[in-house]
């Protein structure tokens, strides 16, 4: 099985708010016009070589910006048998967050939860976070810490390094934790995490386009013995699954010629097809009932 474990859509480049390129310069316009489709046509079609794909919502206050759980949920709905929503809730306002993380739960059918403390202006281990993370372990839902500081200029680094997940790890044993990126660009805090909680996992989404980044990255967690910890994701639109796949494949390439040590083949074959469903504890799970009918209308032509 091929679990896609990291990809986004959205509808229009205004709900990405402040990450998304401004349109108020002329330069930046060009950057708007170079910013990749990311609709549900385009999503389902990149989505074709994998068995499942995780699809993530996003919420910031702090960026206005929003790709709704709703508009998430509708989608997933008409391709359930590939596809597995993750709600966006913003915890730096506790109270609504775990409203909507309840909702996403018990309404929208959604398995997992996405944050992102970086463009949400939140210490990951606050305690109005802390809050968000025990009704997700209650709940069963894994957490995806999604850590690119790049997508805004606004976006604040100091939230966003992966040793400040220790302590939310700590606390909460039990809950599925997936860092995005490998933690990038410090892949070597992610690294340890994963070597010091069980129930720590890590995603190669948007880590392959540095590559030699990504091959000491990955070489490291080898020679940690924690290459059973990674997951695939592509982080659609920004690239597909199909380029993504053959990318960590050709991983070794860069060692040719040289007497640098090569990750085995074998186990970036692992990082494919890797059975995540079952590492995250969400393929026991059954998606509960609607309560009632979704409002929102997704036309999607397969």
């Amino acid at each position: 099985m091929i679990v896609d474990c990291h990809t986004h859509i959205w509808e229009s480049p205004e709900q990405l708010g402040r990450c998304a390129p401004s349109r108020k310069s002329g330069p930046c316009c060009r950057e708007v016009a170079r910013l990749p489709k990311a609709g549900v046509a385009d999503h389902l079609a990149a989505s074709k070589p994998v068995d499942k794909t995780f699809v993530l919502a996003f919420k910031s206050y702090y960026l206005d910006a929003d790709v709704p759980n709703d508009f998430v949920a509708a989608y997933v709905r008409q391709h359930a048998d590939r596809l597995i929503g993750f709600a966006a809730v913003d915890p730096s306002v506790p109270a609504v967050a775990l409203e909507d993380l309840r909702r996403a739960h018990d309404e929208l059918g959604m398995r997992g939860v996405t944050i992102w403390p970086a463009a949400q202006d939140f210490h990951p281990a606050c305690s109005g976070a802390m809050r968000v993370y025990a009704e997700a372990c209650r709940l069963g839902m894994p957490v995806v810490f999604h850590l690119d500081v790049q997508a805004s200029p606004q976006s604040k680094m100091e939230f966003a390094r992966p040793y400040l997940i220790d302590e939310v790890a700590r606390e909460f044993p039990d809950l599925r934790i997936i860092i995005s990126q490998l933690g990038y660009p410090w892949t070597e805090e992610a690294v340890a995490l994963l070597g010091k909680h069980t129930h720590v996992f890590t995603d190669i989404s948007g880590l392959l386009h540095h590559q030699w980044h990504a091959y000491n990255a990955l070489l490291l967690a080898h020679q940690a013995g924690v290459m059973d910890r990674l997951l695939f994701g592509s982080n659609f639109p920004y690239t597909s699954p199909a380029v993504c796949i053959e990318a960590l494949y050709s991983i070794n390439h860069i060692c040719h010629g040289t007497n640098l040590p090569t990750v085995p083949r074998e186990q970036l074959r692992r990082i494919v097809e890797r059975n995540a469903l079952e590492l995250l504890g969400i393929e026991a799970a059954s998606p509960p009932a609607r309560r009632e009918p979704s409002t929102t209308v997704i036309q999607v032509d397969d």
